[in-house]
């Protein structure tokens, strides 16, 4: 019998399913939902023949109305595009619900990238002692971030995992229960969520996947790799950032951060709690079973007195477990071991903390307010230095920050900034009390500039009673100007001696963050890219100089545009110019729910990135030790490509095109994220700079035109056509999986792109002429990546995956139809051509279309 190609089991089991439960939901007995079941069918059928005919949004909804609503009155009509809206939501749910229910169907578990494939190879090619050696120290660290680009609530996420789970057993029954659960279950937050609240609804997923996808992959390799012999590395572990991110976020407080910490530690002591409870049932045997009770209770005790130090100690928990193990293969012939073996392991990876609270806030405000906590220093006499340290140079200031430390009470000052970040810090000190010292021991410092950023945070931790800080001090470099001095920046702080002390005592290891988004934002999609490779490799080079082993962790988003996409081929394409012992990298939004919302697919995609890491390292893959050649025709792309993209930016019409044609002023209203949708004082004035990168991305994302994906890659690839060069492009994307890599993310953002949606705006007086410069720049981009490629069609090596891109971008076709038909309205009333009393309607109507396009995308924001 054939196999089927992973399109053809997409076809069978997500196509054909949801069709078929998508017409249960369509006939459930509520007179909105099987009204709308019937009528949205048939407004998807004119809004396809309507973009065939090139007509605009607007013509197709009144041609709707005229067919088939001609009796109905204005509110009636607009009744029903709402109905329209809060159908395709749930459609889109029931598409993710089916998509993940055969994730296993689609994908092979023990395929290409996966651990049992890497092992096979690895033997294949005698090199098991390398790579024993390799996975004795390398390390994944996935951080969760609460960045708003997810746009479930809690319930309607609980009905996901319930409807996957019936779907998985066919259970049509149950199926049709949770349908019509989901038909009567609203999607719109009336408020924002706090940073607790946000917290509480990722934790669901370090309790109930990554708890034990984590778990999986230790045992496999310990299992099967280090043949049942325990090894000493937590080589998967988790980061965490609701709670401790207080990045252009004023509502994280010191009260949330250490609330948040209990919660985590509340939550694995409840994981082990029911990993004991379940074991008790086995091991009833003489002097283990007594034991195995105490532990039981003694864990109850501590999740219901979660505030309090825990009943039992971490080290007393291990010392337990490992006695019981003792006794169990000394009197009990290791009956149910491997259960045992399994609870150990666990508690050696996850601890108290479960994951690691990372603290992070922005260098301009650190910097603001140690002026302040240096005139206290004066007042206290903590340091002799007379001078009014703003006027001093910065290396001046360097010197004196060297000789600071001490005891300077948070209660000597009123400003609310100063404040919080010395709480901050003395909160840190108490989680890792609490929690473990990896329950928060990293401080994350934005828009790092320079090396007096990392020097006056490093002494405010001196001078909050804490001599020798159990932290890594991060500094993230954003920008591409940024990005270009790092290396100097860190050459500067690795000679201050202080601060090498500090290294010195944890491990000689200093972490940097590179941040993909505002890169993105700041130079265009190429550009970006590239000057993080370069920044890491001139990094790992002077680190190297000193003595340092470098951290990389990758500030990535869902989309490609912001660092997301086939994330795992990029660690695979690194090369040994880089250091690459661990993979450190957030994961936000759909992309936590998408890649890692089912036990499933959470160990399938963290064992694509470990296979990319020891791809990198262990079985010298074509890696990115470029040639000069290579790299000068990278260098020549990104710079053409840069220039195009700041010519872009720097349009007259760039920013009002924003302002006035996007949804970029809705994403505030939305609520789904307890973070402002830009940095500093909120006020009505549109500002790009302060503009956060979701809202940038997710805006082009709306308008189908996806911008920050590939604007500047046609022009920058048609310099080497030009010129009679385009061979060594060809030549570039065979040898070079960075490069190949980047055009197929790229590709991504091109085929998520539909431009008929908006082609009305060629003929606007004012933005005629901008969206004409971006159509042209996509048709070039998607011309000379099909030539550089040899596809005939773009995604065509991912056929299973543009599958489903088509099938979701189908289901919100009306969504984003209904979105583009108001905001002309809105255009309309603004000019004076309607009257102001639907205006409160129709923006109702933009900001509750972004839920749905946003969660069928998964990875657009």
């Amino acid at each position: 019998m054939r196999k089927l190609t992973k399109k053809e089991r997409f076809n069978d089991k997500v196509l054909s399913k949801f069709q078929v439960y998508n017409s249960i939901f369509s006939t459930l007995p509520y007179e909105s939902i099987s009204n709308t079941g019937v009528m949205l069918p048939l407004f998807e059928k004119i809004c396809v023949e309507g973009y065939n005919n090139n007509n605009n949004p607007t013509q197709i909804v009144d041609n709707f109305f005229t067919i088939y609503l001609n009796k109905s009155s204005e509110k009636e009509k607009i009744a029903l595009l709402f109905q329209f809206i809060q159908y395709i939501e749930r459609q889109v749910v029931l598409f993710d619900a089916v998509e993940d229910a055969s994730f296993s169907k689609i994908n092979n578990l023990d395929g290409r990238g996966t651990l049992r494939s890497l092992k096979e190879e690895v033997e294949s090619k005698n090199k098991k002692t390398e790579f024993k050696k390799y996975l004795s120290k390398f390390k994944v660290r996935p951080v969760l971030t609460a960045h708003p680009t997810q746009f479930y609530p809690g319930s309607v996420l609980g009905i996901i995992t319930d409807l996957t789970d019936a779907v998985k057993n066919n259970d049509l029954v149950e199926i049709k229960t949770l349908l019509s659960q989901l038909g009567k279950t609203p999607f719109f937050k009336n408020k924002k969520p706090s940073p607790y609240d946000e917290a509480v609804s990722l934790t669901w997923y370090l309790e109930n996947v990554f708890y034990n996808s984590i778990s999986n992959i230790y045992k496999y390799i310990r299992s099967n790799i280090f043949d049942g012999k325990e090894f000493n590395n937590d080589i998967l572990n988790l980061g965490f950032w609701p709670g401790g991110d207080r990045d252009g976020n004023p509502f994280v407080t010191t009260e949330i951060t250490l609330k948040t910490s209990l919660k985590l530690r509340s939550d694995i002591i409840k994981n082990y709690y029911r990993d004991i409870r379940k074991l008790r049932r086995r091991l009833t045997f003489k002097n283990i079973e007594t034991i195995i009770i105490d532990l039981e209770n003694r864990l109850y005790l501590s999740i219901t007195n979660h505030s309090k130090d825990p009943k039992i100690s971490l080290i007393e928990l291990k010392k337990q477990l490992y006695n019981v193990r003792e006794i169990l293969i000394s009197e009990h012939k290791s009956l149910f071991l491997d259960q045992l073996d399994d609870i150990i392991n666990k508690v050696n990876i996850f601890g108290y903390h479960f994951a690691s609270l990372d603290i992070r806030q922005d260098s301009r405000i650190h910097s603001k307010a140690f002026e302040s906590v240096f005139k206290v220093a004066q007042d206290l006499l903590i340091t002799n230095s007379k001078e009014n340290y703003s006027t001093l140079s910065e290396d001046q200031k360097i010197k004196i920050l060297s000789k600071l430390s001490g005891d300077i009470p948070v209660n000597s000052f009123t400003n609310d900034s100063v404040v919080s970040i010395l709480s901050s810090i003395r909160a840190m000190k108490l989680i890792q009390k609490s929690n473990g010292e990896m329950g928060s021991n990293r401080y994350i410092i934005s828009n790092n500039q320079s090396a007096l950023n990392i020097l006056e945070v490093f002494s405010m931790f001196k001078l909050s009673d804490w001599k020798s800080p159990t932290v890594d001090i991060i500094p993230l470099f954003e920008t591409v100007s940024d990005l270009k001095v790092a290396a100097k920046v860190m050459e500067s702080v690795y000679n201050n001696s202080t601060y090498r002390k500090h290294l010195a005592n944890r491990e000689d290891r200093q972490t940097i963050m590179l941040g993909f988004s505002d890169g993105t934002k700041d130079g265009g999609y190429l550009m970006a890219n590239w000057s993080i490779l370069k920044a890491k490799e001139s990094l790992t080079s002077i680190s190297r100089k000193y003595g340092v082993k470098v951290v990389f962790f990758d500030g990535r988003g869902g989309p490609p545009a912001r660092g997301g996409g086939n994330t795992h081929q990029f660690y695979a394409s690194m090369g040994t110019f880089v250091e690459s012992d661990e993979i450190q990298l957030t994961v936000q939004g759909q992309t936590i729910s998408s890649n890692f919302g089912t036990v499933d697919s959470c160990q399938y995609n963290l064992e694509q990135l470990l296979s990319a890491g020891i791809q990198n390292r262990v079985l010298n893959f074509d890696s990115n030790d470029s040639k000069k050649d290579d790299k000068a025709i990278l260098d020549k792309l990104a710079q053409i490509s840069y220039k195009s993209y700041t010519d872009f930016k720097n349009h007259p019409k760039f920013v009002p095109y924003l302002e006035h044609m996007s949804t970029i002023k809705y994403y505030a209203k939305t609520n789904i994220g307890s973070r402002p949708s830009k940095r500093g004082k909120s006020d009505d004035k549109f500002d790009f700079n302060s503009l956060r990168a979701i809202p940038f991305v997710g805006s082009w994302s709306q308008l189908k035109q996806n911008v920050p994906g590939f604007y500047g890659v046609g022009t920058a690839l048609k310099y080497y056509d030009d010129n009679n060069k385009f061979s060594d492009l060809k030549k570039l994307y065979k040898r070079s999986p960075f490069f190949r890599t980047l055009i197929s993310n790229s590709m991504m953002s091109l085929t998520k792109s539909f431009f008929k949606l908006t082609a009305y705006m060629k003929e606007d007086p004012e933005f005629g002429e901008f969206w004409t410069i971006i159509y042209n720049e996509y048709e070039l981009s998607k011309l000379l990546i099909l030539k550089l490629s040899g596809f005939k069609n773009l995604m065509e090596n991912e056929p299973a995956n543009k599958a489903s891109i088509e099938t979701r971008e189908k289901i919100v076709l009306p969504l984003i139809t209904i979105q583009q038909y108001a905001l002309r309205k809105i255009k309309q009333i603004e000019g004076g051509e309607l009257t102001k009393s639907d205006l409160k309607t129709y923006e109702k109507m933009v900001t509750r279309s972004l839920f749905g396009n946003i969660n069928a995308s998964r990875n657009s924001a």
